[in-house]
């Protein structure tokens, strides 16, 4: 039977399993991604002699599928929405990691994390003109552990894709519909921005270290505040074994270890034990060697605002007047 063609528009990290799986299956005419000098996708496919695009704009897209030709166009990680008119020119099919129809969005594996769900899941489905709301083509879902980080799920997730992709696209194109979402049951998660990581230690140590495992590298990380100083949370742990603290400030350092370099922080529920910290020269270091005292407070708080305040405008004044003095 011969091959499909199919064109490739991917610019994140799900995108080389999918070119993968796709090449193994179907014949790739193309692949759309942002510009780069060099990374694994246009590495993979100029070993394959698999033209890469930089697509400067969607309204570049109408002439290269004319040119190309595709029997479909596959989407996986790219974030820039295609209008109607241009769904009208080709079979489009995206890949979702979410249990769809929920968690259509942004975000979905890190939200799925920082929840508590008790699952993740790749969705492949027929592009329509509703946000990620087309006929599903395939689904399934994997348990998310205690110890999974979104990084994790990702590379579950994608060799999900690398064996399934490739085999629902070519059904779809020889007339697979697929199976219609429930819309009455669509759930939807927002886009996320670095700033969104900020601990707030009057959470639960659960809820605190889902948030550690959603964005810990290669995402931008929790972080949190020694003085004005930001830290990055990279590893952390709930210590279910620590005392139970009646008298309870949120983000206080209660115990430390050096020599296993570890530090024990008070939250609105329980004790989350800090591992490694990331600084912000980039470095990963054990926490105990960053967080030294046991009367520290995490956190930026109103008193510490008010100090930095103060000092900016005690700096502000001396300025002023030396300024006033040299201008004499």
């Amino acid at each position: 039977m011969k091959k499909i063609n199919v064109l490739l528009l991917g610019d994140g990290p799900t995108s080389l399993t999918a070119l993968r799986s796709l090449y193994e299956f179907c014949n790739v005419v193309g692949v759309l991604r942002a510009e780069s000098a060099s990374d694994p996708v246009r590495d993979y496919a100029a070993k394959h002699d698999i033209p890469v695009w930089s697509l400067g704009g969607l309204n570049e897209l109408p002439a290269i599928i004319a040119t190309r030709q595709p029997n479909a166009v596959v989407i996986s990680s790219f974030n820039r929405i295609i209008p109607p008119d241009v769904l009208r020119l080709s079979l489009f099919i995206n890949v979702h990691y979410s249990p769809l129809p929920e968690y259509r969005g942004r975000a979905n594996v890190n939200w799925a994390l920082i929840n508590g769900e008790n699952t993740a899941a790749i969705s492949i489905h027929l592009v329509s003109g509703g946000l990620d709301d087309g006929n599903i083509l395939f689904q399934e879902r994997i348990l998310i552990t205690p110890s999974d980080t979104a990084q994790s799920l990702y590379e579950r997730l994608n060799a999900i894709q690398e064996r399934e992709l490739g085999p629902a696209v070519d059904r779809a194109v020889r007339g697979d519909s697929g199976v219609a979402q429930d819309h009455s049951a669509a759930t939807y998660g927002c886009s996320r921005i670095p700033e969104d990581g900020e601990i707030d230690w009057t959470m639960s140590s659960l809820a605190i270290d889902r948030l550690v495992r959603a964005l810990s590298p290669p995402f931008p990380g929790a972080f949190t505040h020694l003085g004005h100083r930001r830290l990055v949370v990279a590893r952390a742990q709930p210590n279910n074994d620590a005392p139970k603290y009646k008298g309870c400030v949120p983000g206080r350092v209660v115990a430390r270890s050096t020599h296993e370099g570890w530090v024990d922080v008070l939250t609105g529920a329980g004790i989350l034990r800090l591992f490694e910290i990331i600084s912000d020269s980039g470095t990963i270091s054990p926490a105990s060697s960053i967080i030294t005292s046991t009367r520290a407070t995490l956190g930026l708080s109103r008193l510490n605002l008010l100090r930095l305040i103060s000092d900016l405008e005690t700096r502000v004044a001396t300025l002023e007047a030396m300024l006033h003095i040299n201008a004499r």
